[in-house]
């Protein structure tokens, strides 16, 4: 595993929390509960996916505002915006995947032939890429778009994040072998951890900003 990617498992740790839905409507009122009223409720927190270190109360600031501020994050926050509503992901989501993927590194390639933002490999390429598109899998909308189609994809598979970002690091094989949950392979439960631990800090950084007003139901 990269060094970084050590140090942030260690800034992004949160405390435990019970189970949280929510999501944010077309009016900007955010609603959650503690359980899932109706199709629009998307898992925030607790035992459906987000999963915690305990004791740890760093929520990662520095990370956080690195991803508000850096250029290289800036300049394809559009092409995240573009493909998470296209494909349905949340574009939390992505960036948080991509942030462990690369840290937003666009020329990243990886020993296994994986390239670009989120890492796409070859054998991922020819399943959710075109063939135009797989020849280009380094530019930045391409890989992103191809990357948010994979995890769309995933998430309609296995019905929890932490199973499909499990998918999308051990592959779908391992995550059923385990029961489609995350199967005991320590590289695997480590990049899940990673991106569930920084995409639930940056739910909390932009949910407020995305609703006007809170409503809690029992």
């Amino acid at each position: 595993m990269r060094r970084w990617l050590v140090s942030l498992l260690l800034a992004l740790a949160l405390p435990a929390h019970a189970e949280l839905w929510g999501f944010v409507d077309g009016s900007g009122v955010a609603h959650f509960a503690s359980r899932q009223l109706d199709a629009r409720y998307k898992p925030v927190l607790g035992s459906v996916g987000m999963q915690r270190v305990p004791g740890k109360t760093d929520a990662g600031l520095a990370l956080l505002n690195w991803l508000d501020i850096a250029p290289e994050v800036k300049a394809v926050q559009p092409w995240v915006r573009e493909a998470a509503e296209k494909h349905g992901v949340d574009a939390d989501l992505l960036k948080a995947v991509i942030a462990v993927e690369s840290g937003y590194q666009r020329n990243a390639v990886s020993p296994r032939g994986a390239t670009g933002l989120m890492q796409i490999t070859p054998e991922t390429a020819s399943r959710y890429a075109t063939p135009a598109d797989a020849a280009r899998l380094i530019e930045p909308r391409i890989n992103i778009h191809t990357g948010a189609r994979m995890l769309a994809d995933l998430l309609r598979r296995f019905g929890r994040i932490d199973a499909a970002l499990a998918a999308w690091n051990a592959g779908e094989g391992a995550v059923r072998r385990a029961g489609n949950r995350v199967p005991d392979i320590e590289e695997t439960q480590a990049h899940v951890h990673l991106v569930l631990e920084l995409y639930w800090a940056l739910l909390q950084q932009s949910q407020p900003a995305r609703a006007q007003r809170v409503t809690l139901h029992p």
